[in-house]
Order: structure tokens, then sequence, then C-alpha cells
């Protein structure tokens, strides 16, 4: 692990980082540094790692010392930090959002104050793809804060393997316009892929949330690139890749425009030594810091990143690896392909092919899901939940009859449930011992076909069956949006109707 941390880790300590970063600096390179840590599992581990970011912004405030202006290119030429959100709190879910923004807004907003200060960047890292809209939701507001006007430090990760990147892009130049902001945006291929495929099909979800092939991200990526490129007034684009190809098609696009590269510390030094020298254009190096013991996760994270026989530094270390699958054009790769999709990845619901249909779950951390479930429910609890054992098909109507109450509220009355009486035991055991012989000889494929159905019977009546823990319609999970320091009618409107959707199709 300390020879690995060698590699990729610039520094334990941040004024270590600090030291070891001079070199770089005299070559013309700027950094982004990041304090190893993936998430805050206790409010102690969020303490802490609060402490860490502000004890490095001030570590970079001095090292860096004053700008010589109060430009934004001054702004985008001094070295910044990249802050990860869920390691600010320990609670960071969907379902926490009227918490996080009482508890985690101030800590991002002191910090993005400290970082105006100093007049340096802060960038917002990428999360899961169920974080996405929270961490909207989270940066939003800021945008907006007038305390923060006139520095246009604040930035944010776009993932372009994401289906949403587009949508994404388009709703934060809607965010710039209204605000008065041009907003840095650091664009990445995406660093959880592995683990996006595994939750989507462990969630039984409708489809994957981001792209099931490497060369369908290439070409995200050039797609996201252009739209960034096309609007300087709304962006400053930072497009972080290790591709040859993909640099040299920014570069081709970008032209003379306002904009920088990023590699990470440790890989693509050789590529992005032409960037600097040839291409003549900043690169940035997004720099981890942190001990050995906070290595292994994002060490993963790279590894699986940049492993597969098909990734480009992968290639490059191979010298039998002809040119031309190099830079081979990935818009052209695409375009030949018969499926888009990966047919070796199957949908999350035909993940068991066709021995059975996986279940179907809902990502309730998407807006448009939950609101549809929450008229379902809100349906279903216009009238009161009844139950009665059934018998050869009858409604008992004999036995004794309860009232049940929500399981997070006794107080609260769902429906009433008639249990059944011991001529009811009786009859259903009759009956059960009279079929048992003709259940057996169905076969079990007979009896699959049924419980499949039965199966489908419980997802079509998933918000009946949901009522009765939901149960008070004023108790809604989740709460209501936190509103901005200066949202405008329109600003809120926009949200509502241009925030990226993350059904998945």
């Amino acid at each position: 692990m300390r020879i690995l941390g060698k590699q990729f880790v610039l520094g334990e300590t941040i004024q270590g980082a600090l030291d070891n970063a001079a070199p770089d600096m005299r070559e013309g390179y700027r950094f982004s540094f990041d304090m190893l840590g993936e998430c805050a599992r206790t409010a102690r581990d969020a303490d802490r790692y609060f402490r860490r970011y502000t004890e490095a912004a001030s570590a970079i405030a001095t090292w860096a010392g004053a700008p010589e202006a109060r430009t934004e290119d001054a702004l985008h030429a001094r070295s910044g930090l990249s802050v990860k959100l869920s390691a600010l709190h320990p609670r960071y879910a969907a379902s926490q959002e009227a918490r996080l923004a009482r508890e985690l807004i101030p800590r991002l907003r002191n910090l993005a104050l400290q970082m105006r200060d100093a007049w340096l960047p802060l960038t917002v890292d990428a999360e899961e793809a169920e974080r996405l809209a929270l961490s909207l939701s989270m940066l939003e507001p800021l945008l907006a804060d007038p305390a923060l006007s006139g520095w246009n430090g604040l930035g944010i990760a776009v993932q372009a393997y994401s289906k949403r990147a587009l949508p994404l892009i388009a709703w934060l130049a809607r965010v710039a316009e209204e605000t008065g902001r041009r907003i840095p945006v650091r664009l990445v291929k995406g660093a959880y892929w592995d683990s996006e495929i595994k939750w989507a099909q462990e969630a039984g979800l409708a489809g994957y949330p981001v792209f099931t092939r490497k060369v369908n991200t290439d070409v995200a990526y050039l797609a996201a690139a252009r739209a960034l490129l096309v609007r300087p007034d709304c962006f400053y684009p930072q497009f972080a890749t290790h591709n040859a190809h993909t640099i040299a098609a920014v570069a081709d696009l970008a032209g003379d425009g306002p904009y920088e590269f990023q590699r990470l510390h440790g890989m693509g030094q050789g590529v992005h030594r032409a960037v600097v020298e040839d291409l003549k254009k900043p690169c940035r190096i997004y720099a981890p810091v942190g001990g050995h013991r906070d290595l292994l996760a994002y060490l993963v994270r790279r590894l699986l990143e940049n492993g597969a026989n098909t990734s480009f530094v992968h290639r490059l270390a191979d010298d039998e690896a002809p040119i031309a699958a190099i830079i081979a054009d990935p818009v052209e790769k695409a375009a030949r392909l018969p499926e888009k999709a990966n047919p070796a990845i199957p949908a999350p619901p035909d993940l068991y092919g066709g021995a059975r249909r996986n279940s179907l779950g809902l990502p309730l951390w998407d807006e448009a899901t939950r609101a549809s479930l929450l008229d379902g429910i809100g349906r279903a609890l216009e009238q009161p939940a009844t139950a009665a054992p059934i018998v050869c098909g009858n409604e008992i109507e004999t036995g004794p009859v309860t009232q049940v109450t929500s399981p997070h509220d006794g107080r609260v009355v769902v429906g009433t449930c008639r249990d059944a009486d011991s001529a009811a035991i009786d009859a259903a055991l009759e009956a059960a011992g009279r079929g048992a012989q003709d259940w057996d000889g169905l076969g079990g494929a007979a009896r699959a076909s049924i419980l499949d159905r039965a199966a489908e019977l419980f997802e079509a009546a998933r918000p009946d069956l949901m009522r009765c823990w939901y149960a008070r319609p004023e108790r809604r999970w989740p709460m209501p949006r936190a509103t901005c320091a200066r949202r405008s009618t329109s600003c809120a409107t926009t949200r509502r109707k241009h925030a990226p959707s993350s059904r998945t199709r």
C-alpha cells in the first residue's frame, strides 16, 4: 500500500502534498487537492473530514499567496480543492434532504466562503447516480447565494457515462443564466461503473443509469464536451481524460476558447506533457491527499476505472497495440454496432434470462418515481384497508376483527383485519389436504408459473400494499426540498421543469 500510495497519492498531509506539488507547478501545472475519504459513516467522521477540508483550504491559500488580481482568469489559474459531499455528512441520502439542508449546506457554504476569500476554486466531486439530484439540491442554493456572487469558483464534476449527462449540462446552463454565474464543470468519464451496474441489478431497476459500453461513454464525453464549449457564457470547461483521441478531439472542438485539461496524479503523465508543451494548454492535476489507511477505496476505483482490457491506459502500455486501435474514432466504432447496448449485460429485469424475471424495484431517489408512487399510495389511502381469511376462494365472515395501526405511528389506524377462527382454520387445512395431490401433480414448471403470476400481482398492487406503513399523508417521505437563499419564482419553476430526470430507459 505504501508503494501504491507513492504512485497515486501526492502526500499524506496537505503540507506534504503542497511541497511535492512544487516541481509540477514550476512546469505550469495547476492542482485540485482531494482529501482522501470516501464517505462519513458517523458524525465524528464528518467533523474530522470537515476540519481536514478547512485546514487544507487554509494551507492552500497560504501556499498560493494573494492573487495578482481578483479576476476570473486569475481564479482559474490557481490551485484549488475538491470536496465530496458524502464526506461532510453521515446520512447523505435523498431521504434526508431536509436534514442535509440544515446541517450540510452551512458547512459547504462556510468552505465556499473560505475559498472565495482566498480567491481559489472549489469543485464538488461526483457521487453515485442515486445522489445526483441530491448533490444538485445542495449546490443550487450556493450558486444563488448573494454572499458568493462575483466568485465563479464553485464548480461541479459531471460524469459522461451517465445517461443524464446532457440533461444535467442543460440544467446547469439554466441555473447559470438565472444566477449570472459561469460555472466550472469538470467533465469526467466516471468512476463507479461496476458499482452502478451491480446496484441497478440488485435493485431490479427498469434499466441502467449508465452506458453499458465504454465506446458509448467515449461518444457521450465528446457530446458533453461540445455542449459545454458552445456555452462559454455559462461554463468554464475542464476536461479530465487520459485518452489521446479524446484530448485531440476536445482541442479541435474548443479552438482558442478558455478551458483546461485535467489528469489524475500518477497517471497520464506522458500524454498530458504533450498537452502542456505542444498544445500550450493548461492542465490541472487531481491530487489525492491522505494516509495509507485512506487509500484503499480510492485505489480500487482507479484500478476498476483503468484496468479493463479496453481502457486507453492498458492499450497504451501494450507495445504490440497498433496505433490505429489506440486512436480509433469512437463515433465511427459506435455507429457500426448493431446493438448500442451491450448484449452481454442484460437489463436488470432480464438478469436471470429465461429462468425468471428479476423482481422490479424502484429508484426512490428519483423525484418523478417518488411522485408517481406517492400518488398511488394516496389514492389507496382514500379507502380504509380491510383483510379477512379466504378459504377455497370464499371470504370468511366470522372471527374477531382487530384494528391495524401504522408501524411508524401507533395512533394512526390504517384498516381492519378479521382473524381466522377455529372453523376457518380447520376448513383451510382440510382443503389443503384435498388439493395437495393435485398441486403436486401440476409439476414444477406449472407451480413456478403460478408463483410468478402471484409475484406480478404483488408488484401491480404495490401502492395498496405499501399504504399500511405510509399511513399519514402529511408525513410523506421525502420532506420538501430546501429553498434557495435567493430563489425567484421562475427559478423554482425552472428547477421543477428542467432538473435532469433520473428515469432510466
